[in-house]
């Protein structure tokens, strides 16, 4: 039976151990392994439902490999750690090549020992006996509400980004430059109810770029839609090697003296595209035609102090505080443009409400 760690967190990664885990035998030992029954239809469903997939095992990579190949299941693993290291080395190792936290991450094993080493070194990683397999699908955390277009694509989403990030290692010129050679496009508009399911779904799996840790449900979000008093914002990003998806969420408190964020989030995928401060500096543009102060609320925790460092940069400055919540005001001062390596576009505004 799964061992249910931090029962309201969703997964995000399953991982799995390869022998009499995802198929029966022991592939180093000569075995004729083959896949146990549900393995294949777990993995695909898990996939389908934006799930992401890894492999964590001591094992022979090559041959593993071509045996993952022959099934053809090759392609659901993202970076698979077939070596010789403890699993929870492996597993951390996931979780960092993912940009994901430990706490969403689901390990199926066969071997008490292994789930056990786990355990004791990530409490906070869900385990499961493989003996459990037939019920992975039926596990809460591994139904999200919502199965959006940008979770069915994730898997892919993601494999795009290991091609970033092998040309962006071997890439010996400026970042900037880099950059440049994205080809990056990125979209700012009003959400439409089109994007509420998505944008749910960023305020729930969204935890390290995200300035106050609100959540919202559709119905919430259908309600600031209408609203004369609120603006959402949605926001994407594609590049010559594909798309991002619907990466950034706003929610902005409308005042005749002052507009206030009251949410502020981005996609983990692309914290090292500076588009964070793209979105502030189009609200700082907004505040100062308007000639309206514009605040921020920030709730600190030890995961998102990127985002606090982001409000530093873009000109915030704390004006109260109590306890973890934090009141931040915008100088409106020295708004820089937006950086020459992307192309910000604005596709549902009016054309005299953008600021460039």
């Amino acid at each position: 039976m799964a061992e249910l760690k931090k029962q309201g967190n969703k997964i995000k990664c399953l991982i799995w151990d390869l022998d009499n885990t995802l198929w029966n035998g022991t592939i180093l030992e000569g075995d004729t392994v083959t896949l146990r029954e549900n393995a294949a239809k777990t993995i695909k469903t898990l996939d389908s439902r934006g799930i992401l997939q890894s492999i964590a095992s001591r094992n022979d990579h090559a041959l593993v490999m071509d045996k993952l190949r022959e099934f053809g299941l090759k392609d659901y693993f993202l970076y698979p750690q077939i070596n010789w290291n403890a699993k929870s080395q492996s597993i951390k190792q996931i979780a960092e090549l993912l940009n994901i936290g430990t706490d969403t991450l689901a390990f199926i094993d066969d071997e008490p020992y292994e789930r056990q080493e786990v355990s004791f070194s990530m409490p906070e990683v869900m385990c499961m006996d493989a003996a459990s397999l037939d019920n992975v699908l039926a596990i809460e955390q591994m139904n999200p509400l919502y199965i959006t277009d940008d979770s069915k694509n994730r898997r892919q989403m993601y494999i795009a980004d290991q091609e970033r990030r092998k040309v962006e290692e071997s890439y010996s010129g400026p970042s900037e430059e880099f950059l440049s050679h994205l080809g990056m496009v990125f979209d700012i508009y009003t959400a439409t109810t089109d994007d509420l399911k998505r944008a749910e779904e960023l305020t729930v799996r969204t935890n390290q770029l995200n300035t106050t840790g609100y959540t919202y449900n559709y119905d919430e979000l259908n309600g600031f839609i209408k609203s004369n008093n609120h603006l959402l914002l949605m926001a994407s990003l594609t590049d010559r090697y594909g798309t991002y998806g619907k990466v950034g969420l706003v929610l902005v408190e409308i005042g005749e003296s002052a507009w206030i964020i009251k949410l502020l989030l981005m996609s983990c995928r692309v914290m090292s595209r500076g588009v964070g401060s793209i979105v502030i500096n189009y609200l700082r543009n907004e505040a100062r035609r308007r000639g309206i102060r514009l605040l921020a609320e920030m709730i600190q925790n030890d995961r998102n102090r990127m985002m606090y460092i982001t409000y530093k940069f873009s000109g915030f400055s704390e004006i109260s505080r109590d306890g973890q919540t934090i009141i931040m005001e915008n100088s409106l001062s020295d708004i820089p443009p937006y950086p020459d390596y992307v192309d910000v576009r604005f596709p549902n505004f009016p054309q005299q409400e953008i600021i460039q």
